[in-house]
């Protein structure tokens, strides 16, 4: 059993939101635990995978990504061995900044200069404690806008602009 920090299952509860969570086989694990937190006012919505079989990674990160990408109001999180595959995926998706992190101090930066609206954490670097860690720091810190704003406006230019 995992005990984490008290305080972070407390803050992202307040914020009452619903988040798409989805993972490859590595990482099926550690969303496992996301899910099992029960966090108070988070609606999670498993897009899969449903067991440690092993999948293919891009099937869930389109997937999620899709969705977050019609929806500017819509935010997730997905998991796999190093992070890189899905993160990879899910940026070919108009409008979807998904941000790898490894730490709170990245997860942070991620919301604060690069309005990222997809979580993507490598299950095989770190643990679970810190993935709950870096997920309640991603969703309960802010975009600062400002000059990072005309930088992320950016990131979506088509290939003639």
């Amino acid at each position: 059993m995992f005990f984490c920090t008290f305080a972070a299952l407390i803050i992202i509860g307040i914020l009452g939101m619903k988040v798409l969570i989805a993972s490859d086989h590595a990482g099926f694990e550690m969303k496992a635990f996301l899910l099992s937190q029960n966090i108070p006012g988070v609606e999670w919505e498993d897009l899969g995978t449903y067991s440690s079989e092993s999948v293919d990674y891009p099937d869930f990160a389109h997937k999620l990504a899709s969705a977050v990408s019609a929806d500017p109001n819509q935010y997730g999180v997905l998991i796999c061995g190093t992070g890189n595959g899905m993160a990879m995926c899910a940026n070919k998706h108009a409008d979807v900044r998904a941000g790898l992190c490894w730490s709170t101090e990245i997860a942070a930066l991620v919301r604060q200069h690069n309005n990222a609206n997809i979580l993507v954490m490598p299950a095989r670097f770190i643990d679970k404690c810190t993935a709950l860690d870096i997920t309640n720091t991603f969703f309960t810190t802010g975009f600062e806008g400002g000059r990072h704003l005309r930088r992320v406006e950016k990131i979506n230019l088509k290939d003639d602009e």
